[in-house]
């Protein structure tokens, strides 16, 4: 039976500051939860309404469905439930590969599409400037559906960031260049997208080494933009259609 202690420690967790002060998060769903128990993230507890995972670290309990409703963070909860540790955050790398990098995106939903967007087009570093809402939300665990265990996701001052690297930088904008029509650059590559709202903010525009755009082929003009994480998607699918991400490279 849950205590009111682990009930009171689990539902902190949907807020950052206890994520960090204890070190963990949540993540919810059978097959969300066998993504990570895969992983090299560290189990510390598990708790189901049904015996179906033999793991070897960690606690794992077996507790009643309403148990479960009590702790979920969904409108329905998904019968399991566990809590895995956060690891130490790594130093972002520079070996040749394009890398993607976030300037500000602050809605938990757009952040777990663009992790799973990564994963599925073979990008293994994420960086993300530290106003970049925290990949641990559960919004954000739960929306990338295990691809969170496969991209490297990395906070750092983007500034600071893009000023030690020597790579090659595009900017994604509403207007620049048209992404199909452009001459991209081969070799290392990072393409920046900026907040919802705003876009890229003009500390990082400078630098940015060439603005690029997704056309719009609609006849009446009425969407204003995209979402930026499908427009992230468009911008890597046909970056990928070009040879320039190669996994492991």
């Amino acid at each position: 039976m849950l205590s009111k202690n682990q009930i009171k420690l689990i539902k902190s967790l949907n807020k950052k500051k206890h994520r960090l002060e204890h070190g963990l998060f949540v993540t919810e769903g059978v097959k969300v939860i066998k993504e990570f128990l895969k992983s090299s993230f560290k189990l510390r507890a598990l708790y189901s309404i049904a015996d179906i995972f033999h793991i070897e670290e960690g606690e794992s309990h077996i507790i009643s469905k309403k148990e479960l409703d009590k702790i979920t963070n969904l409108k329905t909860s998904q019968t399991a439930l566990a809590v895995f540790e956060i690891p130490k955050p790594e130093a972002p790398s520079y070996h040749p590969q394009l890398t993607l990098a976030l300037d500000g995106i602050r809605d938990p939903g757009n952040l777990g599409t663009i992790i799973r967007m990564c994963d599925w087009f073979g990008i293994e570093q994420l960086i993300c400037s530290p106003d970049t809402v925290d990949c641990f939300n559960p919004k954000v665990v739960q929306a990338t559906m295990g691809s969170l265990t496969r991209v490297n996701i990395i906070y750092v001052e983007l500034n600071s960031y893009l000023s030690t690297t020597s790579t090659h930088t595009y900017g994604a904008y509403m207007e620049g260049a048209n992404v199909y029509e452009s001459q991209l650059i081969s070799g290392n590559a990072v393409i920046v997208l900026g907040n919802e709202a705003n876009g890229i903010s003009s500390e990082i525009q400078s630098h940015i080494d060439e603005r690029i755009s997704i056309p719009s082929y609609g006849q009446s003009k009425g969407a204003e933009s995209l979402n930026v994480a499908m427009a992230g998607s468009i911008l890597l699918s046909e970056f990928r259609r070009r040879g320039f991400i190669e996994k492991g490279s």
